[in-house]
């Protein structure tokens, strides 16, 4: 991946525009449906988001490209699932991922209006919910009610850590090699706790919302059998 994003990082800190652009993009393509678990969207604002220290880019319109491209793209997605309906569920490439649809609708069907604003946190789910909530019929006014403020949130998630991270060693570059080499484990370190325990929480959320439906049906099959009995 950093085979990928450092030229990415060299080339538009020479041309501001297109980083705003390429953000800009980023966002709207993580929010369509199975490009957006493709594209590492997340990885390239957050290490765009590194460029804001030094003055390259401009934190208002860093977050500002984040916001719109998301918000074009989880609109247009959810256009697209309310005009469609369940069909376009199953037309390709939707088709092509069957496993992801029916784990977004569990999400969709566990969560409901709720299903929304976490999977904005939540990829590959991301890229789905907002077309599975179209196709199921949710409201137009409850669904961006809750998706604009779920963008809002995740914009500065993206973009804040980039700029504290490289703004921690900028204001430590005079310190002891060893006091910078802590840092530079150190904030990666909580970085990736924190990732780890968000990927937990989720397996802990989709695993129990699998299994109480399966047990359930379990249940009543046992006891149908006792009444036949």
């Amino acid at each position: 991946m950093s085979s990928l994003i450092d030229p990415l990082m060299a080339f538009v800190s020479a041309h501001a525009w297109l980083a705003y652009l390429t953000i800009f993009l980023a966002a709207l393509f993580e929010a369509v449906p199975v490009l957006g678990s493709i594209v590492p969207g997340s990885t390239i604002i957050l290490a765009l988001s590194g460029l804001i220290p030094g003055g390259q880019l401009q934190l208002v319109d860093v977050l500002a490209a984040a916001v719109l491209g998301a918000a074009i793209g989880d609109g247009t997605a959810f256009w697209i699932g309310h005009r469609s309906k369940r069909e376009i569920l199953s037309a390709w490439p939707m088709s092509r991922y069957p496993g992801v649809i029916a784990q977004s609708e569990t999400f969709f069907n566990r969560w409901g209006t709720l299903a929304v604003f976490f999977a904005r946190f939540v990829p590959p789910v991301r890229a789905f919910v907002p077309i599975t909530a179209g196709a199921l019929d949710m409201p137009p006014l409850r669904f961006f009610a809750v998706n604009i403020p779920a963008i809002l949130l995740w914009a500065p998630a993206h973009v804040l850590p980039g700029v504290l991270a490289v703004s921690a060693l900028h204001d430590y570059g005079a310190l002891s090699h060893h006091a910078h080499v802590a840092k530079l484990i150190w904030i990666p370190a909580v970085l990736v706790i924190a990732a780890i325990a968000g990927a937990a929480t989720w397996w802990r959320h989709r695993k129990r919302g699998i299994n109480i439906p399966v047990k359930r049906l379990a249940k009543r099959a046992s006891q149908s059998s006792m009444d036949r009995a």
